[in-house]
């Protein structure tokens, strides 16, 4: 038996240890990408990994479902945080999305929030589960969303409020929203995307939208006739996927010129890390990594079908979906199939607010399991 401060006792065969291993095989993957793209990074994300493991236990062994009776809390803190680090945040080509902690680096607020979005959408969920396809609630539910979503994406971070929207939509969508109400949504999105793009294809003065943004979108609209830096930046990273071939170069490839040597994907070791994947392992290396990450998202629907209340198989189902989009839009980018954006690859890019945020969802994940139904 386990005993934690939290007034609660677990039965060890509960805790999945199939998922804690793989999580340590990905992680453990991730220590050797990093350092593949630059050797500088490495003992600080050993540092971060370490940290994060051992936070991840932590959690782990607190009852969520005490966590989540300060849902409150978390979203307050989570506004302030975002509030606070667009006023006083680190600045960095124009964005505001990190503090800067002396002896320390930088924390990224917005990362955390996607943990914290997810308890609070699904405590409001569990809620108002038998009235959530009401007008009021879903206007309700609307305002809690925006707020931190519109304080992200000003900072300016569109890629994670993008990120922060698709997992709740999923949440929503488990929850139970009437499939009339999922029609009505695409039968109006679908279009207004197709006239979005349209309309950034073809303005002169795009509201709403950076500079740089307008460049992605219309880079990956007619890549023919890219121009930005971001568009020569995917080019070599599928060039750098396609050198690896089927077995890949190996680990910091001496023979040839390879893409870090020449340095044609700057920041190879956050956004762009599939890119060693493929170079130093070639096709079978970023099948495994792939199947590593399937496997791990595989292990949180189990969670999320074995938990014990709606608001821990919503958190779990929340959890599964950020790691999924993630890293389904992390890989895309990378192979050039969508448009530059700036979203990690879990548990393997560098970046310790990245690493910890997705390590404390694993946390709450694993101690739902904990909590299973008995069957």
């Amino acid at each position: 038996m386990i005993g934690v401060t939290m007034l609660k006792t677990y039965e060890l065969r509960n805790y999945n240890f199939k998922l804690f291993f793989l999580l340590i095989v990905i992680s453990s993957m991730g220590v050797i990408f990093v350092n593949g793209a630059d050797a500088s990074y490495t003992k600080k994300h050993i540092f971060g990994l370490v940290c994060s493991i051992i936070i991840m236990i932590f959690v782990s062994l607190i009852d969520y479902n005490t966590i989540c009776k300060f849902w409150w809390v978390l979203y307050g803190f989570n506004c302030v945080a975002l509030i606070l680090v667009k006023l006083i945040g680190l600045e960095v080509n124009g964005a505001k999305r990190w503090f800067k902690i002396p002896g320390f680096g930088t924390i990224q607020p917005s990362e955390f929030a996607k943990i914290i979005m997810i308890i609070c959408v699904a405590i409001f969920l569990e809620q108002h589960k038998d009235n959530l396809n009401t007008l009021k609630t879903l206007v309700k539910l609307a305002v809690l969303c925006a707020v931190p979503i519109f304080l992200i994406a000003i900072e300016t971070d569109l890629s994670t409020s993008i990120d922060i929207t698709v997992m709740l939509i999923a949440m929503i969508f488990v929850a139970g929203l009437s499939y009339r109400i999922i029609v009505t949504v695409l039968a109006i999105l679908i279009p207004a995307i197709m006239g979005f793009l349209y309309y950034v294809d073809h303005a002169k003065n795009v509201l709403f939208l950076k500079e740089y943004q307008i460049g992605r979108i219309r880079d990956f609209l007619h890549p023919a006739n890219a121009v930005d830096d971001t568009g020569w930046q995917q080019d070599n990273s599928v060039m750098a996927i396609g050198s690896g071939m089927l077995h890949g170069k190996g680990i910091n490839a001496s023979t040839g010129i390879t893409v870090k040597d020449a340095n044609l994907v700057p920041e190879q070791q956050t956004d762009f890390i599939f890119s060693v994947v493929g170079e130093e392992f070639g096709f079978i290396g970023c099948v495994f990594v792939i199947a590593i990450l399937l496997l791990i998202m595989l292990q949180c629907i189990r969670m999320a079908r074995r938990a014990r209340n709606t608001s821990g198989m919503l958190i779990a189902t929340g959890i599964a979906s950020m790691i999924c989009f993630q890293s389904f839009i992390n890989i895309s980018v990378a192979t050039k199939l969508f448009p530059n954006t700036g979203l990690p690859l879990p548990f393997i890019s560098y970046g310790l607010s990245s690493l910890l945020s997705c390590m404390i969802g694993m946390g709450l994940v694993l101690n739902i399991g904990l909590q299973r139904r008995k069957y």
